[in-house]
């Protein structure tokens, strides 16, 4: 009874956090719509995969643990599983898109011209959508299954069961929606990191930036906390997954094997809160919101820095604290799309 009370309260802290935190990315980006830039439409797109497992999934998952059996029997199971792997995999094409496309702009920081175009962005976020519908819909059609997770009081897939049909799917499953992403925001981040690195080395005795290295560490930061949040909470469900496959699952404690579910779950949670503590324009503009503005000190935002001299890299100021916001900004836009690109 404890860990079924347990999972009820982590799975609406969960719903909790991240109905909020996505919905707070998806009102900033329609409060400043008229000045997006493509690239942007990403970050929405995630925070709508993110919002969409947290609406369609936790309601039914809390039902079911406070009622203490999987509520609507095989439909429902076959629908909360499809929709864990639906948005799950739909983050993941959008975590790796974001990535590729911060790189692409990242090539050339000193041109205004947009780098990758609405066109471009939109075929993108669509062809996360359906990637991710297809993936989800195989274990419909025979390729893989839905099945009970530990303590039956959720769906995903039924990697125990699937051994009758050889690895295939897992294999392919773990390849195409966990390594190969994987690799490639691994290796975007890293180049963003060498390519500010050589392009602020070059400019070390001029009157360009002078000092890289607050802006440098933090860069690297990031792209290490993107990665090791992503690698993190989906590794050990596919090792799992590729565990069950071959041996009996039935040898690992519920407790235990409930523990990767939880963890790939939570990466609905911490999109958000990156953007949040890390992106001051994020925060700025949350606390802009008038229905967050309580007491007698309303939100103010100080536009320190203007919102067209995003690729710009050199500056030539005397001001520390102008300087020290401009290398903040230039940051932000090139590792969370936040505001303009």
């Amino acid at each position: 009874f404890t860990e079924i009370l347990l999972l009820i309260w982590i799975k609406i802290l969960y719903a909790v956090l991240s109905i909020i935190g996505n919905l707070l990315v998806v009102i900033m980006a329609f409060k400043r719509s008229s000045r997006m830039k493509p690239p942007e439409l990403l970050s929405v797109n995630l925070a709508l995969t993110d919002l969409g497992a947290a609406v369609f999934m936790y309601p039914l998952a809390v039902a079911s643990a406070w009622s203490h059996h999987w509520l609507g029997g095989d439909a429902s199971c076959v629908y909360y599983g499809l929709a864990g792997f639906f948005f799950g995999s739909a983050s993941v094409m959008n975590l790796t898109a974001l990535a590729v496309v911060r790189f692409i702009v990242s090539l050339n920081l000193h041109s205004p011209k947009e780098k990758v175009s609405w066109r471009k962005v939109k075929i993108l976020c669509l062809w996360s959508w359906l990637y991710a519908l297809i993936w989800a819909l195989f274990p419909v059609l025979g390729w893989g299954r839905y099945g009970p997770e530990p303590f039956g009081l959720s769906c995903s897939l039924a990697w125990g069961e699937m051994k009758q049909e050889g690895p295939s799917f897992v294999i392919s499953l773990f390849s195409f929606n966990l390594v190969l992403p994987s690799v490639v925001i691994i290796c975007c981040y890293f180049g963003i990191a060498m390519k500010l690195y050589f392009t602020y080395k070059k400019s070390a005795n001029s009157n360009h930036v002078p000092n890289i290295i607050k802006l440098h560490r933090r860069l690297l930061i990031i792209a290490v906390l993107i990665s090791i949040g992503f690698i993190g909470c989906w590794t050990p469900y596919g090792l799992v997954s590729l565990w069950s496959i071959f041996n009996d699952s039935s040898k690992i404690p519920p407790e235990v094997s409930l523990l990767p579910c939880m963890f790939a779950k939570s990466s609905t949670v911490y999109n958000p809160m990156i953007y949040y503590f890390f992106s001051k324009s994020f925060q700025r503009e949350v606390k802009q919101l008038s229905w967050l503005c309580v007491g007698s000190n309303p939100c103010h935002v100080s536009n320190s820095v203007n919102d067209n001299n995003i690729y710009m890299v050199s500056v030539n100021v005397k001001s520390k604290e102008t300087r020290r916001e401009t290398l903040e900004y230039i940051f932000q836009e090139l590792t969370f799309g936040s505001n303009d690109y």
